[in-house]
């Protein structure tokens, strides 16, 4: 089975949209995607019907405890975990916040943490803040010519004094996806817990956290089709042990210890409904992936397969426009080795013109694209591309089109 790609893209409003008489083209999904109307309408639908707080007796209270168990149900499926294990938040970097001055209650001055060079500042601030404590935190190099963590760096800087390995799944700068199996079993093989940072990653391929064994991850909905919320996964055993930051009232127990104060209900419906968003496309082409989903059931099977398809799509799409790239004189691309894990992400400088100046360009002919340095600032710095601008960033998602490809190509050939 097979999805023809204007079913995709009917279900996206803004996709309707135009500037300057040209339709836009929506390239800077890493930066947050568009939202289906499914979506659209689960949040309209909650602010309408469910508007209440939680734990009352009468109607809507009531309803809104049943959606918000069926979202954790959703994001459970989506993590592969029990949903007891998942609590919502603000956005990621709240979560990391509230998680990293959790975490340090437990340790000592001299112990060690570790992040990376290539990650985003959301999972690199919150534990830099903690040397203020006394803890030590290191960064684990990148790899300049191929855009990649340094493993053998990371070999070297893990040790017995290793308390805390925070870090990212896949690049939001350039897309390359790390091994966070292998990190993961390393940092654990010292004591270490585990914090992954899979907020680049959630829309570009499926989760699973009982395969990497991390003890924390975090993603957000708004990167993946919903609305702008955090989510967690926690093991359980983690979170039980866990002092989490929280009045003394709420409840101490996994997973609503970490969720302080009133959540964002209605975006949490959205978001729960943006997995199903994820579950119908793998319902639909679920055929092709039988073989890579046989062991898997209900959702989570359709969810695993929507995000194969989603990336297959993407992908021809993504290794194309880096193969037109190649052939401007002036434009360098920042990609990892073919051959090497990575999104559909691709980032990109043009000789002698400010990345903004080409955002700007792209702009008005209707095309969304991002340029700077996407909060992976320390990457910027090592990559010598901060006091220059940064980069450009095109990051695609499933509504996306050769055509929007090439006329950003035609822009950048202006040039």
């Amino acid at each position: 089975m097979s999805i023809d790609i204007n079913y995709i893209r009917s279900q996206f409003p803004a996709l309707k949209n135009s500037v300057n008489g040209f339709p836009v083209a929506y390239l800077d999904g890493p930066g947050g995607t568009q939202v289906p109307q499914r979506v659209i309408d689960a949040v309209s639908r909650h602010l309408i019907h469910y508007n209440a707080n939680i734990h009352g007796v009468f109607e809507s209270s009531v309803k809104n405890d049943q959606i918000l168990q069926k979202a954790r149900e959703a994001f459970a499926d989506f993590f592969g975990c029990q949903w007891e294990e998942v609590s919502f938040c603000h956005n990621s970097t709240t979560i990391n916040f509230k998680l990293s001055q959790a975490i340090a209650r437990d340790l000592k001055p001299g112990d060690e943490i570790l992040i990376g060079d290539i990650d985003h500042e959301a999972n690199r601030g919150p534990w830099q803040i903690l040397e203020e404590k006394g803890f030590i935190v290191k960064s684990i190099k990148v790899d300049k010519t191929q855009y990649i963590v340094d493993m053998e760096d990371f070999k070297k800087k893990l040790s017995a004094k290793t308390k805390v390995v925070a870090i990212n799944y896949a690049s939001n700068a350039v897309g390359s996806i790390a091994d966070v199996k292998e990190m993961v079993k390393m940092a654990h093989n010292v004591g270490a817990v585990t914090i992954v940072d899979a907020v680049h990653f959630a829309l570009h391929g499926a989760i699973d956290v009982m395969n990497i064994d991390t003890d924390y991850l975090f993603c957000s909905a708004y990167k993946f089709f919903g609305p702008h919320i955090g989510v967690l996964y926690a093991k359980k055993e983690q979170m039980t042990k866990l002092r989490t930051l929280k009045v003394q009232e709420q409840e101490d127990c996994a997973p609503y210890k970490f969720e302080t104060g009133t959540l964002n209900h209605e975006g949490i419906a959205g978001a729960a409904e943006a997995i199903e968003f994820i579950s119908d496309i793998g319902l639909k082409t679920g055929d092709q992936f039988s073989k890579l989903t046989k062991n898997l059931h209900g959702r989570r099977k359709n969810i695993v397969a929507g995000m194969m398809y989603m990336e297959d799509y993407e992908r021809p799409l993504a290794e194309n426009f880096k193969k037109e790239l190649s052939k401007f004189p002036k434009v360098k691309a920042y990609c990892p080795p073919e051959n090497y894990p990575q999104t559909s992400t691709v980032s990109f400088t043009v000789d002698g013109v400010h990345p903004n100046k080409v955002a700007t360009l792209l702009a008005a002919k209707a095309i969304c694209v991002w340029d700077g340095d996407f909060y992976a600032s320390q990457f910027t710095r090592v990559m010598g591309l901060m006091e220059s601008g940064g980069f450009v960033r095109i990051g695609l998602a499933p509504y996306n089109t050769e055509e929007e490809l090439d006329r950003t190509l035609e822009v950048i050939r202006s040039l």
